[in-house]
C-alpha cells in the first residue's frame, strides 16, 4: 500500500499497538530458540499430502543448543494429521521425492563424508545408498524412480592428466613434483626421494611433502579464501548415477570442468546440466553453458550456448516439449537481474519471460499442464510469487505485498508455500493456484506467539536524487501518547540485500529491540535489491554518500512524522556492508548517542586483499591501480574519516570471518583506541560471516544481548 497522506493510518496502527501491548508481553531475547522455520513444501503425486522440512533449535543432554531439522508429511485437508519421516538431524539437506511418491532421497553424513540416503515412505528406516570416496550430494530421481543422479566433488589432485591452463607458479610445470595428497589416498605410487640437500627434484619433493600437510600452505590461486578457512585446493563437480535396487553406480562426467543443476530427460536417456569447459583457470570463469550427457555412452556435447549469457538450471516441462532455464546477461554481471525463460528440446527458440520484470528471480517451477511457469523474486520489501504464461510470455503476480514467499510447490489447481509475515516468521500455507482462499496448515510459531506483542512496521516512501526509497517505522512496546522513545536506525548489508516486512532474517532482532522500548527505522537505500537494475546500480562508486543520505533522510522523515521519536536519543547499527555504512555515518554525522558496526569493511583497498567477497571492489569501483580508482576507494573508505568519529562505537567480528576479514575491524578499533575515542571490540571465536543467522546459538544470543546492553548505556527511556 502506498499512501501520500498516512497520518490517520499511522495513528490507528499506533493505537492498536498500544492496546495490544496492555495484555501481551513483547518478544524476548530467549524466544529466538522457539522460532521454527518450515520450508521446501512439495506435493505428493496424489495431491493429498505435502512433504516439508521443519528446522528448529533444541537442547541436548549437556544443555547446549543444537540446530535440528526433519522431514514431515502432512494431510492438506486435515493438517492436524502429520507423519514424522525421520529423526531430528543437524546435517539433513537436499531432500528429493521420487516421482512415484514411494521414497525420499536426501543428503546426510556417513563415515565422515556426505552421502545420499533413501527413506521408504511406507515404513522402515533410512539407509545410506552411495559410498563415494569423495562424498555424494544433490540427489535427483530419474523419471521412472529407479535411479538417482548425484554430484561429487573431485579434488584436482585426484584427477588424471593436466589442465589446459598454464601452471600458476612460474618456472614450474604440472606434475613436476610428487602428489603427496594422492599418495596418501592410495591414488599414486610416486616415490621420488625427498632430500632438502638433494637435487632440485628431490628438494621439490621434500617441499611438496611439507605442503601436503599444510605446513606451510602454498597458495597459487586468487580465490584462496573460503568462508571460514583457506581454500587453496581446486575441486570440480561431477555427476554420477546409481541404481537404487542394485546400488551399482558410475560416474558420468570427468575432466577439468564442473557440472551442476542437472535434470533428467523425460525418457531418462540423457541429462542436461550447466557447465563450461575450463580452458582458463576456474577462478577466472564465471559463465556457464548447457551440456547434454548421454547415459548410454557418456558422450558430452554442448546443448545451448549464448554469447554474453550465463545459462543454468534446466527443467523439462511435464509434457516434455519445452525446457525451463535460468540465465543472466554477463556484460554487467554485478548488476544485471536474473532471467527465466524456455527453450525447445533441440536447443532452439530461446525466449525470456522476465526481462521487463527487472527483478532477481528464481525457484522456478512448471505448472502441471505445462502452460505456466511459477517463480519467486524479491520485490520492494517482500518476496513475491509470479506466474508467466508460456504461450505469450506475460507475467502476472500471484502473491505480493509485505510478505515473503520463501519456497513453494504447485500441483493441478493447488498451491502450497512457506511464508514470512510480521505477525509470524514462518508457517506453511495452502491456496488455490491463483493465490486465493489462503489456509494456514502449520502452527509451530503461532502457539508461542499467542501471548506476545508484535510491533507492526508502517511503510513509507520518498523520492530523492531520482530514486524512490522505501522505509518502515516500527513503534516501541508500551507506547504512550505524549512520551518520546529512543529510536534505532537499522541498515542492511549486501549492499544488494533488501529488507521489508517479508524478510525473515531480521524478524527476531527487530522485535526484540522494539520490545525493549526502541522505535526501529529501516530502509532500502539506493543499491538495494528488489527494485530493479538502475536502483541496484545507484551506489556505483558511491558506497558512502548516497546510501547514507537515503537512510538518514528516512530517519529524518520518520522523526517528522512520529512525535514519539526522540531525536536526541538515536542509535545506529548494521552488519557487513551496513557495518561499513555505520562507520561511514559516524565519521560524518554526530547525531547518534551510540553506534554498533558489525562484521564490516572499513578500508576498501585492504578489503580487496583480505575478503573472499573481494570482487565487490572491482565491480563497484575498479582496481586500485586503474586511473583515478585509488582516490575513489580512499574517499569511500570509512577508515579515511576515523579521526572524525566521536560517537561511542562497538565493533563485532568473528574470528573466522573471511568474507569481509577480521583485520578490517581491528584496523578500525586500533585506530580509534589510539585516538582515545570511546570504542569497544567484540571478537567471536569460531564464527564466520553468518554469525547472526547460523552461528552457534549461544553466540547469537550473546550478540543480541550485547546490542541491547550497549545501547542501554547511552539512551534514556520514558518512565
Amino acid at each position: 500500500m502506498r499512501l501520500k497522506n498516512i497520518t490517520v493510518l499511522s495513528v490507528l496502527l499506533l493505537w492498536s499497538c498500544l492496546l495490544a501491548a496492555q495484555d501481551k508481553k513483547p518478544i524476548q531475547l530467549s524466544d529466538m530458540v522457539k522460532i521454527v522455520t518450515v520450508s521446501d513444501p512439495e506435493f505428493m503425486p496424489d495431491g493429498k499430502n505435502v512433504i516439508f522440512v521443519k528446522s528448529f533449535i533444541e537442547t541436548n543432554k549437556e544443555k547446549e543448543y543444537e540446530y535440528k531439522s526433519q522431514v514431515l508429511m502432512m494431510d492438506v485437508a486435515n493438517p492436524e494429521i502429520v507423519k514424522v519421516l525421520n529423526s531430528p538431524s543437524y546435517d539433513l539437506s537436499s531432500y528429493s521425492l521420487s516421482p512415484d511418491g514411494k521414497k525420499l532421497a536426501f543428503t546426510k553424513a556417513w563415515e565422515g563424508k556426505s552421502q545420499v540416503w533413501i527413506l521408504p515412505l511406507d515404513g522402515g528406516e533410512a539407509q545410506v545408498l552411495t559410498s563415494e570416496k569423495h562424498g555424494a550430494s544433490g540427489p535427483t530421481w530419474s523419471p521412472d524412480s529407479k535411479k538417482i543422479l548425484f554430484s561429487i566433488s573431485m579434488p584436482m589432485w585426484a584427477m588424471e592428466g593436466a589442465p589446459s591452463w598454464t601452471y600458476p607458479r612460474p618456472g614450474r610445470e604440472f606434475g613436476d613434483e610428487p602428489n603427496y595428497a594422492a599418495i596418501k589416498d592410495g591414488l599414486s605410487k610416486d616415490s621420488t626421494k625427498t632430500d632438502m640437500d638433494g637435487n632440485v627434484a628431490e628438494l621439490r619433493a621434500w617441499l611438496a611433502k611439507n605442503a601436503s600437510k599444510n605446513d606451510p600452505t602454498v597458495i597459487d590461486r586468487v580465490n584462496f579464501l573460503g568462508e571460514r578457512g583457506l581454500s587453496t585446493d581446486i575441486s570440480f563437480r561431477h555427476l554420477g548415477v546409481i541404481d537404487v535396487a542394485t546400488k551399482k553406480s558410475e560416474i558420468l562426467t570427468s575432466g577439468y570442468q564442473s557440472f551442476g543443476g542437472a535434470a533428467w530427460s523425460p525418457d531418462g536417456t540423457y541429462i542436461l546440466a550447466s557447465s563450461i569447459k575450463s580452458e582458463e583457470h576456474p577462478d577466472d570463469i564465471q559463465d556457464s553453458d548447457l551440456y547434454k550427457i548421454n547415459l548410454s555412452d557418456k558422450a558430452i556435447s554442448i546443448f545451448l550456448q549464448k554469447e554474453n549469457y550465463r545459462l543454468s538450471s534446466p527443467q523439462f516441462s511435464p509434457d516434455g516439449k519445452l525446457i525451463l532455464i535460468s540465465g543472466q546477461q554477463t556484460e554487467d554481471r554485478a548488476f544485471n537481474q536474473s532471467l527465466i525463460g524456455t527453450v525447445k528440446t533441440d536447443g532452439s527458440g530461446l525466449k525470456w519471460f522476465t526481462e521487463e520484470l527487472d527483478r532477481r528471480v528464481g525457484d522456478a517451477k512448471w505448472s502441471g499442464d505445462s502452460k505456466s511457469v511459477y517463480f519467486s523474486g524479491a520485490n520492494e520489501g517482500g518476496i513475491a510469487l509470479y506466474r508467466a504464461t508460456v504461450s505469450n510470455g506475460k507475467v502476472n503476480t500471484v502473491i505480493s505485498g509485505p510478505v515473503g514467499i520463501n519456497s513453494f510447490d504447485v500441483l493441478g489447481e493447488k498451491l502450497v508455500y512457506s511464508k514470512t509475515e510480521v505477525s509470524n516468521p514462518s508457517e506453511i500455507y495452502a491456496a488455490t493456484i491463483e493465490g486465493k482462499n489462503e489456509k494456514v496448515l502449520t502452527h509451530y510459531n503461532s502457539v508461542w506467539l499467542a501471548d506476545r506483542w508484535v510491533s507492526q512496521p508502517i511503510a513509507h516512501r520518498f523520492e530523492q536524487d531520482g530514486f524512490n526509497v522505501d522505509y518502515w517505522v516500527m513503534p516501541p512496546y508500551g507506547l504512550k501518547e505524549g512520551q518520546k522513545y529512543p529510536t534505532l536506525l537499522e541498515m542492511h548489508g549486501g549492499p544488494t540485500a533488501m529488507w521489508g516486512p517479508g524478510e525473515s532474517s531480521m524478524w527476531h532482532e527487530f522485535q526484540v529491540l522494539a520490545g525493549r522500548g526502541y522505535g526501529v527505522v529501516y530502509a532500502n537505500p539506493r543499491g538495494s535489491g528488489g527494485y530493479g537494475k538502475s536502483f541496484q546500480k545507484g551506489n556505483y562508486q558511491d558506497w558512502g554518500d548516497g546510501p547514507a543520505k537515503d537512510v538518514l533522510t528516512a530517519l529524518d522523515k520518520a522523526g517528522e512524522e512520529y512525535s514519539w521519536i526522540d531525536e536526541d536519543q538515536l542509535v545506529l547499527t548494521g552488519g557487513s556492508y551496513a557495518g561499513y555504512l555505520a562507520a561511514w555515518i559516524v565519521g560524518h554525522d554526530n547525531r547518534f548517542k551510540a553506534a554498533l558496526a558489525q562484521r564490516g569493511v572499513y578500508e576498501l583497498t585492504f578489503f580487496m586483499g583480505e575478503g573472499n567477497a573481494w570482487r565487490l571492489v572491482p565491480n563497484y569501483f575498479g582496481y586500485p591501480w586503474e586511473e583515478g580508482v585509488k582516490e575513489i576507494l580512499e574517499y569511500n573508505s570509512p577508515q579515511t574519516y576515523v579521526q572524525n568519529i566521536e560517537t561511542p562505537l562497538m565493533i563485532f567480528h568473528g574470528d573466522n570471518d573471511l568474507r569481509t576479514g577480521v583485520r578490517q575491524s581491528e584496523l578500525l578499533y586500533k585506530s580509534l583506541k589510539i585516538l582515545g575515542k570511546p570504542v569497544e571490540y567484540v571478537r567471536y571465536p569460531n564464527e564466520g560471516h553468518e554469525l547472526s543467522r547460523s552461528g552457534a546459538v549461544h553466540r547469537r544470543l550473546d550478540r543480541m544481548g550485547r546490542i541491547v546492553e550497549f545501547f542501554e548505556r547511552y539512551v534514556e527511556h520514558p518512565n
